[in-house]
């Protein structure tokens, strides 16, 4: 990893911490410490913690893990689009700066919510973080560029290397220039060709890719990834050291610490 390194999308999970019914998962056990251990093996700098969708509008755990490091941490949390704009400030000072959709969870913000909290949030430079549905890749775009805020779409948008509707789609919101990719996560997109994808999006959009770890790997059924081996991969699909310190260090660096 080039110096500085960040980690754009992780999770942790605080014992005893309610959980919101229904969930998809149960998450195990899996603090800031372990996150920790895990970073300073594979060379990760700085992160970005992201509200999981079991704790729903509960962002406690998110909030004391930022209390704890806030030189080399920021947050994305979920919040009703009621929330006060007091409390949006004093969020901004705890290192949050986006909100998070996850349209396939329970327990979060429906897509219809998006223009309401974009509202809310666009005075204070905040993104809309969004794990998209099937096929709201154009919806996304067309909202974004009408509330006029940044949307940051988790896992390659969940658009697989096959998918030639939903690579166009996804190139499209990113032509606009108001929206990031996360190259994350490549084992939640079935049948996937990550390297594939990772080399598509680093030769149209490199201004516009970062990487999560999306550590732990909360809710996965199958086997569960080596973090060694997905850093490595990512490693190998940013060839050259000027694509690798763009992607893994300033663009994180832009979105989430430029004030």
């Amino acid at each position: 990893m080039p110096a500085g390194a960040c980690d754009c999308h992780f999770h942790v999970f605080g014992p005893g911490a309610p959980l919101v019914s229904p969930r998809d998962y149960t998450p195990p056990p899996a603090g800031l410490g372990d996150w920790r251990a895990m970073a300073e093996a594979t060379g990760i700098a700085r992160g970005v913690l992201v509200q999981p969708s079991v704790y729903g509008f509960d962002n406690r755990v998110l909030l004391g893990a930022l209390a704890a490091e806030p030189e080399r941490l920021r947050g994305v949390v979920v919040i009703r689009a009621e929330t006060p704009a007091e409390e949006i400030g004093r969020l901004q000072e705890l290192g949050v700066r986006g909100v998070r959709f996850n349209l396939g969870s329970p327990g979060g913000l429906p897509l219809e919510a998006l223009p309401r909290v974009a509202r809310l949030v666009r005075p204070w430079g905040w993104h809309l973080q969004v794990l998209p549905r099937a096929g709201s890749l154009s919806d996304l775009g067309a909202l974004a560029a009408r509330e006029g805020v940044v949307v940051v779409l988790d896992h390659f948008g969940l658009v697989r290397s096959d998918d030639v509707g939903g690579m166009a789609a996804l190139l499209r919101v990113l032509d606009g220039g108001g929206a990031w990719v996360k190259i994350s996560a490549p084992y939640r997109l079935a049948d996937h060709d990550a390297k594939a994808l990772v080399a598509r999006l680093t030769r149209s959009h490199p201004e516009r890719l970062l990487w999560g770890s999306d550590w732990p790997h909360a809710g996965l059924r199958d086997a569960m990834p080596d973090d060694a081996d997905l850093a490595d991969d990512v490693l190998d699909g940013l060839p050259g050291d000027e694509l690798r310190r763009r992607v893994l260090v300033g663009n994180p660096l832009e979105l989430y610490w430029s004030d």
